[in-house]
């Protein structure tokens, strides 16, 4: 059930490129702050309306990292995309987010990722690199190409960090509640300095608030929900099933035609997601008991 809890968030994180397409015209930048603004006040509302407030204390590290995390994402990646092209930075940002998350738990927890994790990871990595290039070309920019490592980085720094502080005993509420609060906070000099009249119209203040409960609330619970029984190397994998969406709804809703290199894409990472999953069902068959051990 926790792999389904992230592929439901990444069907829920594919829906913000179709999100904003439908939209008025506004800055990506400030697009991402009120995106995260909305969504932790939606996230705070949850932690009330369970009233489960964790197990104690906070760590500070943990939490601070994943609330820059939260807030770097959204500046290195728009900045990443506006400098070397939607599907460079797309590629780079995307497809390296697994690779540092597993590079980072094995330097945490001295654990080193699984084959079937780096094949799926390979695999998958390879899908979003022919969908992001079949969405057209674009110079390659060394600056480009670094930011969007950041914002790959700052991911990745993200899901670690809610995978350490969901494994203290805290709640999936309240974890990711306090994650984006802070990060909201650290956006908000782009608030204050960006051009925010397209909220105040109704198709901005549409997007807004989907864009803050659909992909950011809603995604965030069901992908801390899986993050606590899984490793957060898969996990980051697992959301790669989010390109496939965006693919599904460009082409459902706004009439895109993906062509064979994009629909060799989806097909890799379909790929990808479906080797995370074999092995664990071959492992409930040959050690029905082994299956009962928590990751």
């Amino acid at each position: 059930m926790a792999r389904v809890h992230v592929l439901l968030a990444a069907v829920c994180f594919g829906t913000t490129g179709t999100a904003q397409a439908l939209g008025p015209d506004a800055s990506s930048v400030t697009v991402g702050a009120v995106r995260i603004a909305v969504g932790a006040l939606l996230l705070l509302a949850a932690q009330r309306a369970v009233a489960r407030e964790g197990a104690g204390r906070w760590a500070r590290g943990p939490l601070a990292v994943g609330a820059v995390g939260v807030a770097a994402y959204q500046l290195c990646f728009f900045a990443a995309v506006k400098d070397t092209g939607v599907a460079i930075g797309t590629v780079v940002a995307l497809g390296s987010a697994p690779a540092l998350a597993g590079l980072g738990g094995w330097l945490l927890d001295r654990r080193a990722p699984g084959g079937a994790w780096a094949a799926a990871t390979a695999l998958a990595s390879a899908g979003v690199a022919l969908l992001a290039l079949a969405g057209g070309g674009s110079e390659v920019s060394a600056p480009g190409v670094a930011l969007a490592v950041g914002a790959g980085a700052s991911y990745a720094a993200f899901t670690l960090a809610s995978k350490r502080l969901l494994d203290a005993g805290h709640g999936v509420e309240p974890v990711m509640a306090r994650t984006f609060g802070l990060g909201a906070l650290l956006l908000v000099p782009v608030l204050a300095l960006g051009d925010l009249s397209w909220v105040a119209t109704p198709g901005g203040a549409a997007m807004a608030l989907w864009l803050g409960a659909v992909p950011t609330a809603i995604a965030y619970l069901l992908f801390a929900r899986g993050l606590r029984h899984l490793p957060a190397n898969e996990v980051a994998t697992l959301t790669l099933g989010e390109p496939v969406t965006a693919a599904v709804l460009g082409a459902v809703v706004l009439s895109e035609r993906p062509g064979a290199v994009a629909v060799g894409g989806i097909g890799l990472i379909l790929a990808g997601l479906a080797v995370l999953a074999v092995p664990r069902r071959a492992s409930r068959r040959l050690a029905p008991a082994a299956a009962e051990i928590p990751v």
